[in-house]
């Protein structure tokens, strides 16, 4: 998986991420959903395992190194 979004900042990704919520889901299923992660935990290390399992551990670092802003 390659990744060749452009870099954007906190407030551009939160815009950008309600807005593609809103356009696939609609308003109201969009505020249900942010209401949902909101008010229960998440178990952030299932999640991550979803994301990256079919990922090889090079790849997740090279695209980790080309984003990193340190």
């Amino acid at each position: 998986m390659t990744d060749s979004t452009p870099t954007m900042n906190d407030a551009q990704l939160r815009v950008k991420a309600l807005a593609t919520l809103k356009k696939e889901l609609g308003m109201a299923t969009t505020l249900r959903f942010l209401a949902l992660i909101n008010q229960n935990s998440t178990n952030h290390v299932e999640v991550s395992r979803q994301i990256y399992e079919e990922q090889q551990l090079d790849e997740i670092f090279s695209r980790a190194k080309q984003n990193w802003k340190g």
